[in-house]
């Protein structure tokens, strides 16, 4: 489980990264480049979906099945120590996985946002000079 959250850790790294370049003022030049590598990038992001939604009722799964110290007394302070760490741990991943999601909601909009921005701004241009 580990490793996967560290893949999903490096593409959630990676979408903010992409947002963040998109909405970064003032990269005219670079943006047409910038916005044709993230539309290519898309589509295999697009894995992220599924891969959350696998971590996410794979957590679901290891919380239903954990061990309940809650009600019994023959649980140790260890396992109420691990309890707790497991707890803490399925609540960072959830984190994750939410901001996975997120981000590549965020990428699409804003990409789908921006190319119609610049067809906008092509159509512009075409009309003045029309003129």
């Amino acid at each position: 489980m580990a490793i996967e959250i560290v893949v999903l850790a490096y593409a959630t790294g990676a979408e903010a990264i992409m947002v963040l370049l998109l909405t970064i003022p003032g990269l005219g030049p670079l943006r047409t480049g910038l916005i044709s590598v993230i539309r290519n990038l898309l589509k295999p992001f697009l894995s992220i979906v599924p891969f959350s939604l696998f971590l996410f009722m794979d957590i679901y799964w290891k919380y239903e099945n954990r061990l309940d110290c809650e009600s019994s007394n023959t649980c140790t302070p260890n396992d109420h120590l691990r309890q707790q760490k497991a707890l803490m741990k399925s609540q960072r991943n959830m984190l994750l996985i939410i901001t996975a999601l997120v981000f590549y909601w965020m990428l699409f909009s804003v990409t789908r946002m921006v190319i119609t921005i610049e067809q906008l701004n092509a159509r512009i241009e075409k009309l003045k000079n029309r003129d």
